[in-house]
């Protein structure tokens, strides 16, 4: 049987061990840390299921620096933060550093441990990584891909069939789309999961500094090289590299990379010899590589050798009907958050919003939840709980008459899709609205959404 493994990191012993304790009684492996260096070696090699982040008295941002850091490499190992202090910039800083859940110390671990169950749903008892790798649908299904409309469950599927297989996979859509979020699904649903995930920013390395951060380098290499360097390849061994704004890399930088991705070797910066590396590579863009490539300013060798297994992402725009779903998620999100207990929208608000065209996309929409959260709102939401800026953006969305769809949508979110009331809300007939719902493909988001995104 296998139990799930919690890493406790704490600076203070005190701490460490009363975590210890009250967790080994619920049955969890528990590995413990009490500096950072150790807790991010152990995340590699132990790959817990979950960590917890004991904040010692008046340090919290010791501790949102080490999540930090963690997120750099891991974006999905729940992260759980034990503080002695709460407070709303807390709760934000926390927000933003990548923290799932935090609790105050002293705290109830019968409480607790109904948190790591949540957090730890897609962790079965007696489940080898093994058998969850080869049932990769069965993990997408609890990962944090919110949404169910037919555009989703299509990438889903196409996730869950490439996902297990080492195939190049190149990732398009808008900026908001959640491009890096495939790539980490692609990985978690790999054979590669207890690897590491390497997210390489290509938009910002300049070609001085490539070679160095890429391939790393050896001491002395160059001035001010005091000490060897692993480069951010070479860390992605037996794990995949996520290349991000791929299409805003230089030529010089796309045959590095080119190189490297033909020979499967990388060349350490005043280095002798050349070092095998076993990675997969998933590359993302907002751009049309494509034409870049027929314009000459993309090479057409690269292009083809990124562009074998091809998810293209929606707009949020075209599939709204997932916009509810993502609505309750975020609501529920920042609930926790922020210590308040907001229901959800007033009809007229979800009226406004969902004539608005969410060029930002899902991350326009978490953002603006956000700010509503920042203000304080009510239980519903109103359109007076709105941020100004939201409301002034969008009134030229709001200037057109809306669409059939809209219309229809607006009167499924407020009834919480119920038919007949949404046919007396729009003066039409119940057939009227199963045959509307039929030609623009809709479909209710079911409300079983993980606890975070």
């Amino acid at each position: 049987m296998r139990e799930p493994t919690v890493l406790i990191s704490a600076e203070d012993d005190a701490l460490r061990q009363t975590l210890k304790l009250g967790l080994l009684g619920y049955g969890y492996q528990i590995i413990e840390s009490a500096d950072d260096s150790c807790t991010l070696t152990k995340l590699r090699t132990d790959c817990p299921d979950l960590v917890v982040l004991g904040a010692s008295p008046k340090r919290d941002f010791n501790a949102l620096r080490l999540a930090d850091q963690i997120r750099l490499s891991n974006k999905e190992v729940p992260l759980i933060l034990i503080t002695a202090n709460s407070s709303e910039e807390l709760a934000i800083a926390a927000l933003r550093s990548g923290i799932d859940d935090y609790f105050k110390h002293p705290l109830s671990f019968e409480r607790l441990n109904a948190a790591f169950k949540g957090h730890l749903s897609s962790v079965t008892r007696g489940e080898t990584p093994t058998s969850r790798q080869q049932d990769a649908s069965a993990l997408i299904g609890g990962e944090r891909m919110v949404g169910d409309s037919a555009l989703l469950r299509e990438i889903k599927a196409y996730i869950s069939k490439i996902a297990p297989t080492d195939s190049t996979v190149l990732v398009t859509g808008e900026t908001g789309t959640g491009k890096e979020l495939v790539a980490q699904l692609i990985h978690n649903n790999s054979a590669r999961r207890k690897g590491p995930f390497v997210c390489i920013n290509c938009a910002a390395i300049p070609d001085t500094l490539l070679e160095s951060e890429l391939f790393g380098h050896d001491k002395g290499a160059f001035t001010g090289a005091y000490s060897s360097k692993k480069g951010r390849l070479e860390l992605a061994n037996s794990g995949t590299v996520f290349f991000d704004e791929i299409g805003d890399m230089s030529p010089y930088a796309q045959a590095k990379i080119l190189r490297t991705l033909e020979s499967r070797e990388v060349h350490t910066l005043g280095g002798q010899s050349n070092t095998r590396v076993n990675i997969r590579v998933v590359a993302a863009t907002n751009q049309d590589l494509k034409q870049l490539a027929e314009q000459g300013k993309f090479r057409k060798d690269l292009f083809f050798r990124l562009n074998v297994a091809r998810i293209v992402l929606p707009p949020l725009r075209s599939r709204k009907e997932d916009i509810p779903g993502l609505f309750d998620h975020y609501i529920r999100r920042f609930n926790r958050f922020f210590g308040q207990q907001v229901e959800g929208f007033r009809e007229e608000t979800l009226q406004y919003l969902s004539r608005h065209d969410w060029p930002g996309n899902v991350r326009e929409l978490k953002n603006l939840i956000e700010a509503i959260f920042l203000n304080r709102p009510s239980r519903r939401i109103s359109l007076a709980d709105l941020p100004h800026y939201f409301q002034v953006w969008s009134d030229g969305t709001h200037d057109k008459a809306p669409s059939e769809q809209e219309q229809l949508l607006s009167a499924l979110f407020s009834t919480n899709w119920n038919k007949s009331k949404a046919a007396q809300r729009l003066h039409w007939s119940r057939m009227t609205v199963y045959r509307k719902i039929a030609k623009y493909h809709l479909t209710k988001q079911v409300n079983e959404l993980p606890a975070d995104v």
